[in-house]
């Protein structure tokens, strides 16, 4: 199984992640080819890079990065960074382009499936011989479409000191009742500790990917394990009820209230932790420097536990959806200088440094360091104590509408909790999910 393998992987490097899960806010762009250049190299640069960045929290290190390999090659390098929540929208714009990304992301299968002529064959490239395991890479029947370039974890971020305050330790936190218990007790002792159960959870843009994709896929990976699948056409929601409930808990036990979750945004819930008005904040590893001022030793991860049977021994999700393709329509000269500078990223020590130390990735390939994430490493232990990580099923959410439906009905049901207010949920969930499938065939 993938999962096996990204899990043997994690352990045998202890290493680290350090960003989201399609996260956070920002855009930017830089042409490096304005970047000085070592005497003679420019005039012997053939083709040149268009990277277009899902990842608006590490935009300023790809800048950076795209002008030292200008630097070093002489080859021109473009990054642009789309804004969060805007990938897919700004991929179909740039694409249409006559100066096309040459170098671009897609989310797993369901992602690849709009792109898949776009995806040059990587197979015998040099990045692919770099890979720590085959399991790394997106296939279209024997071609090599895609290759994992970040594996993530994410899970309930929390403050060991806040947690201590409300009299509690991680140890008291091992199922779903549990937590409720907590949380619920938290929320009574709010205006005496000075403090809140949760973050908000905005639903805005920038944010409500972190419960329509990533909360949402708690129900999905327990469907499919109890189905012995892996994708489907129509989800059943089994375990919609385990859904309500956690959403019900971040809701209303957090810094705002439920009806102002629309205005919310992913800044609000970072400014929520950080300021340490909550001691909760569902998030990733990749959110780790925008945490960290909190203190180190008081970052904490748990899993997110929804009340099903046996999770006391469930771990925190860990995967990726961040799949590499190049552009097969560019040319030649193009594609060749960017699988150089793709292969140069994880294999240089300017590369490797700036994905795993600055970026704060665990990279997937032979040249990984060693972690300095301390989110990382707190997720790494749940593995080692032999807990099973949940895996990452949202890349088989049917499409980036269905996900938007889910996430408006969330977000009406928090301002009128009714039970039915949450069967349009439902019906967006699983309606939702035959519907799309069957428009994508």
């Amino acid at each position: 199984m993938k999962m096996r393998k990204i899990v043997s992987v994690l352990l045998a490097t202890a290493v680290t992640v350090g960003m989201l899960a399609g996260c956070g806010s920002g855009n930017g762009s830089s042409d490096s080819s304005s970047a000085n250049t070592p005497s003679g190299t420019q005039a012997q640069a053939k083709g040149k890079v268009y990277y277009l960045n899902f990842k608006p929290e590490a935009d300023e290190y790809w800048q950076k990065l795209a002008k030292d390999y200008t630097n070093e090659t002489g080859v021109s390098v473009t990054v642009l960074t789309a804004a969060a929540g805007e990938y897919e929208k700004t991929l179909k714009s740039e694409m249409a382009k006559s100066n096309a990304p040459t170098l671009f992301q897609v989310n797993g299968p369901v992602g690849l499936a709009g792109w898949k002529d776009y995806c040059y064959d990587l197979k015998g490239s040099d990045i692919v011989g770099n890979l720590t395991d085959d399991s790394f890479t997106l296939m279209d029947g024997d071609k090599i479409a895609g290759i994992a370039y970040v594996i993530e974890n994410y899970g309930i971020i929390y403050n060991k000191d806040l947690l201590k305050k409300a009299g509690y330790s991680a140890d008291d936190i091992t199922d779903f009742d549990s937590l409720k218990k907590v949380v619920e007790d938290i929320t009574r002792k709010k205006d005496q500790l000075g403090f809140s159960a949760f973050t908000s959870a905005g639903m805005d843009g920038s944010s409500d990917w972190r419960f329509k994709t990533h909360l949402a896929n708690l129900p999905i990976y327990y469907e499919y394990k109890e189905q012995g699948i892996n994708n489907t056409d129509a989800i059943k929601g089994t375990y919609l009820d385990n859904y309500r409930q956690i959403w019900d808990l971040y809701i209303n036990n957090a810094t705002c209230e439920p009806t102002a979750l629309s205005t919310k945004t992913a800044d609000d819930a970072t400014a929520d932790f950080v300021t340490e008005e909550a001691v909760f904040y569902q998030n990733g590893t990749w959110e780790f420097n925008n945490v960290a001022d909190i203190g180190e030793e008081n970052l904490g991860i748990l899993p997110i536990y929804i009340g099903m049977d046996g999770e006391e021994n469930q771990g925190v999700c860990t995967g990726t959806e961040n799949y590499w393709c190049v552009n097969s329509k560019a040319s030649e000269d193009d594609i060749k200088a960017t699988l150089d500078f793709m292969n140069w990223c994880v294999t240089s020590d300017t590369g490797v440094e700036s994905m795993c130390k600055d970026m704060g990735f665990v990279i997937p390939f032979k040249a990984n360091l060693e972690s300095e994430n301390v989110l990382v490493n707190e997720a790494n232990k749940y593995m080692e104590n032999g807990k099973t990580p949940v895996s990452w099923n949202f890349s088989t959410m049917p499409s980036e509408e269905w996900k938007n439906g889910v996430g408006s009905a969330l977000t009406s049901y928090a301002a009128d909790q009714t039970d039915e207010n949450w069967q349009k949920v439902v019906t967006a969930f699983i309606d939702g999910w035959a519907a799309e499938a069957a428009a994508s065939k």
